[in-house]
């Protein structure tokens, strides 16, 4: 047999092609297309936490009554004993829990019904529909709880005017019920956002499926129910990490309406607590532990229900 009868049964007319080479070229070409992320993310993320991190383990003391000079001492985990030992911060970790815990749910299932109200076969205007929910979102947080304020203060809101005339004698900003009144400007804000994260989850499904269920008489319900909802099954998943994430980060709503009403403290979530801590009683240290231990529980959190998401719908999330 000739040399070229093992090519003509392999389907190759011409000489082998030449081994890719790896040499200290293409390492220094692939080092420089990473070179930029890596300054960055040094810069903007792993020097930020080391710096809180080294921050959390010192404090200031002043001698003569707090008016003499100023000196950094080792504190050691002191800083983190202050923070857990504070009950107004440990209320402000259940308060964020609680708000996260009905929340988060209620908001993206929200998210899901829009999108598939708007991917459904019979939808019209659909363009119009998919930038009035996410309009919110551009909205600045501080603007929109402004907005939202106005219409929970007493003094100001006609829908509270037009509650009390029917006999209903609403306060959206009394203790029992700010919290929820927070949920729903975050929710107003986020849902159009989480959508459309869904929708293009929803959008790149192939259309094969669909004809599939029609050929075998399954409805619209059927079809969301067992091949959508399934496949977006991913994004629902990063969706929910990104509100947790927000959820534990919640700022920008109680520190606006804690000028506005009094039922907000100055330490009302974790994170106006590090604030107050810093800016208020100029206690750095207590500040950056405060960071540390709400990055922690960001993470333990975050990680606890990817691994949930994981066992509970397979390696569709993973895929």
């Amino acid at each position: 047999m000739s040399a070229a009868a093992p090519q003509a049964a392999t389907g190759r007319t011409g000489p082998e092609p030449a081994p890719v080479r790896r040499g200290p070229a293409r390492n220094r070409a692939a080092f420089a297309f990473l070179l930029p992320f890596g300054l960055l993310f040094t810069a903007l993320f792993l020097l930020p936490i080391g710096y809180a991190l080294w921050q959390s383990l010192f404090r200031i003391e002043r001698s003569g009554l707090g008016f003499g000079p100023a000196r950094t001492v080792f504190a050691g985990l002191d800083n983190y004993t202050a923070a857990l030992g504070d009950g107004s911060f440990l209320t402000g970790v259940g308060r964020v829990l609680l708000f996260g815990a009905v929340q988060v749910p209620v908001m993206l299932g929200l998210a899901l019904g829009l999108a598939l109200l708007i991917d459904a076969k019979g939808t019209r205007l659909k363009k119009f529909f998919r930038l009035a929910y996410f309009l919110p979102y551009a909205i600045p947080g501080v603007v929109a709880t402004i907005l939202w304020a106005f219409l929970y203060l007493p003094g100001t809101s006609p829908l509270v005017a037009g509650l009390k005339d029917i006999g209903i004698d609403a306060d959206f900003l009394s203790p029992d019920t700010v919290l929820w009144s927070m949920a729903n400007i975050v929710t107003w804000t986020w849902t159009g956002y989480n959508m459309l994260v869904i929708l293009s989850a929803l959008q790149a499904i192939p259309s094969d499926l669909y004809e599939a269920a029609d050929l075998d008489g399954a409805g619209p319900w059927r079809i969301a129910w067992h091949i959508k909802i399934p496949l977006v099954a991913p994004a629902l998943v990063l969706t929910g990490i990104f509100s947790i994430i927000g959820t534990l980060q919640l700022f920008t709503e109680p520190m606006v309406l804690h000028s506005l009403a009094s039922t907000v403290a100055a330490d009302y979530t974790p994170n106006m607590a590090a604030y107050n801590a810093a800016f208020g009683n100029n206690d750095y240290g207590k500040a950056a532990a405060i960071a540390v231990l709400l990055a922690l529980a960001t993470c333990a959190l975050s990680f606890t229900f990817l691994r949930l998401s994981v066992r509970l719908t397979g390696n569709r999330v993973t895929a």
